[in-house]
C-alpha cells in the first residue's frame, strides 16, 4: 500500500500512468465537464473553497475531481464503496497533486478511515454519493458543521435518507439532490445502470444471456434501465416490485411481474435494485435453481441476505473474479458476484462516460451554486434542495450540442398561447 501522510493513501502508485490513460479516455467523452473546466479555469468559481469528497474513484470521477480543482477549490476524495475503487485511478490522481485515500477491497474499518482522512482539512463543502460523508460528520465530527455551508448527493438511497434526516429536523447543513435533476436520474440511473450492470454480469459471468429468465427487484429508474437492457439481449424479464405502479409501468414495457417468492424458483440470474435490505434471503435461496446467479446494483450490499446464504452453503470458493460459488447441501451451486455489492463497479467500469458526463456536470453546477449562495451572504435553510430546471435544460442543451443536434424555439406567439386559458376549439 502506498501511503504518503497528509496527501495519499492508495494501493499502488505505479499504476499511475494507465490511470491517466483513462482519465484521458473519459474526458474524450465527457465534453459537457470539459466545456465546463476550460470557462472556469478561468473564473475560479470555487477559489478558496475545501472540498470531502465521497464518491466511486472511477475515471469518470477523475475528471469532476480535477475540473473541482481547476474552479479553484481544494479537494480531499474517499471512494463510497469498499469494491467501487479503481486503483490505477487513485494512483493517477495521487501522482497529480491530489489528496486522496482509496483502494479496492477495503474493509468497514479503512473505508471509514479514509472518509475521515478527507475531513482532517476542516471542508467548506462536502459530496456524497450515498451520504455516508454527511453521516459521518453529523454523527462523529459535529464540530465541523458550523463552518461546512452545504452539501450534495449524487443517489436517490442517499437522497431518500437525508429528506428523512431533514423531516426530523436532523440534517445540520443544506444539501442539494443531484440525484433527482433530470439530467442525472433518467440518463444516468435508466442507460447508465442498465448498461454497466449488465457489464458487470458479463465480466463475471461471460453467460449467454440470450433466452435466460432475469430477475429484477425493483422497477424503478435504475431497476427499468436494468429490465430494458437485459430484454435487449434477448432475456425473458421478470420484474418484482412493491409498489403497484411502478409493477404496472412493467407490464406495459413487455415485462413479467410476479412476487420474488414465485420468481425465486424460474430465474436464471437476479439482480436487486431497491434500496431495501433483505430483497433475496432464506427462502428464496431455498427455492432457486441449480447454477443462479445473484447479484445487486443497489447502492448497499443488504439487498441480499448474504449470511442466510452462507449459513444453508456448506462451502464456498471464488470462481471466477468477482464470482463466488456457494454450494448447499442438496448439491445446488448459487453464485454471488461482486460480494452482495454494486456489480456495475466492482465487476466493471460503472457507469458509461456519456451519462456521467451530465451527472457531474450537475454536482459541479452545484457545487458552484453552494458557493455563489455564500459568497452573496445567503444563508440556506437545512433541508434538501432540488436542482432548478434551467439547470437540467442548460446542461441538456450543452449535451445536445457536443453531438451536433439542434432543437427548435417556440416563438413569442407559441409562448402566449400556452399560457392562453380562453383558447379553445
Amino acid at each position: 500500500m502506498d501511503h504518503k501522510q497528509g496527501h495519499y493513501k492508495v494501493r499502488d502508485i505505479s499504476l499511475a500512468e494507465q490511470g491517466r490513460m483513462k482519465i484521458e479516455w473519459a474526458e474524450s467523452r465527457m465534453p459537457v465537464m470539459m466545456q465546463i473546466r476550460k470557462e472556469v479555469a478561468v473564473t475560479k468559481p470555487l477559489a478558496g473553497y475545501k472540498i470531502a469528497g465521497c464518491l466511486h474513484v472511477t475515471k469518470e470521477t477523475a475528471v469532476l475531481i480535477e475540473t473541482l480543482s481547476a474552479a479553484g477549490a481544494q479537494v480531499s476524495w474517499s471512494g463510497c464503496n469498499p469494491l467501487s475503487t479503481q486503483d490505477d485511478i487513485a494512483a493517477a490522481l495521487a501522482a497529480a497533486g491530489q489528496e486522496i485515500y482509496a483502494w479496492h477491497g477495503m474493509n468497514v474499518e479503512e473505508f471509514y478511515w479514509c472518509i475521515e482522512r478527507t475531513l482532517d482539512m476542516k471542508p467548506n463543502l462536502t459530496l456524497d454519493d450515498g451520504a455516508d460523508l454527511i453521516f459521518t460528520v453529523h454523527n462523529k465530527f459535529p464540530e465541523l458543521i458550523p463552518t461546512i455551508i452545504g452539501g450534495t448527493e449524487e443517489t436517490t438511497t442517499g437522497v431518500h435518507r437525508l429528506r428523512a434526516m431533514a423531516d426530523a429536523g436532523a440534517l445540520k447543513y443544506p444539501v442539494i439532490a443531484v440525484n433527482d435533476a433530470e439530467t442525472k436520474w433518467d440518463f444516468d440511473n435508466v442507460y447508465g445502470t442498465g448498461q454497466s450492470s449488465l457489464d458487470g454480469i458479463l465480466r463475471a459471468t461471460s453467460i449467454l444471456l440470450a433466452g435466460k429468465n432475469f430477475v429484477v427487484a425493483g422497477y424503478g429508474h435504475c431497476g427499468s434501465g436494468v429490465a430494458r437492457r437485459a430484454q435487449g439481449m434477448g432475456c425473458n424479464v421478470i420484474a418484482t416490485e412493491v409498489k403497484a405502479t411502478a409493477a404496472l409501468k412493467a407490464t406495459l414495457e413487455g415485462m413479467r411481474v410476479m412476487k420474488m417468492d414465485d420468481a425465486a424458483a424460474i430465474g436464471d440470474v437476479f439482480i436487486t435494485a431497491t434500496g431495501i435490505k433483505d430483497i433475496i434471503v432464506k427462502r428464496h435461496f431455498e427455492a432457486m435453481k441449480d447454477g443462479a446467479i445473484i447479484c445487486n446494483t443497489g447502492h448497499y450490499d443488504c439487498e441480499i441476505n448474504i449470511d442466510d446464504l452462507e449459513a444453508l452453503a456448506v462451502s464456498k470458493r471464488t470462481v471466477r473474479p468477482n464470482n463466488e460459488e456457494y454450494t448447499l447441501a442438496d448439491g445446488r451451486k448459487i453464485y454471488l458476484l461482486a460480494q452482495g455489492r454494486l456489480v456495475n463497479l466492482a465487476a466493471a467500469e460503472g457507469h458509461p462516460s456519456e451519462v456521467m458526463d451530465m451527472s457531474f456536470a450537475n454536482q459541479f453546477m452545484s457545487q458552484v451554486r453552494l458557493a455563489n449562495e455564500h459568497k452573496a451572504g445567503n444563508k440556506l435553510d437545512n433541508k434538501v434542495y432540488d436542482i432548478p430546471e434551467s439547470q437540467d435544460q442548460h446542461i441538456a442543451g450543452i449535451k445536445l450540442a457536443t453531438q451536433g443536434y439542434a432543437i427548435d424555439t417556440l416563438t413569442p406567439e407559441q409562448v402566449e398561447y400556452m399560457d392562453d386559458y380562453s383558447a379553445g376549439t
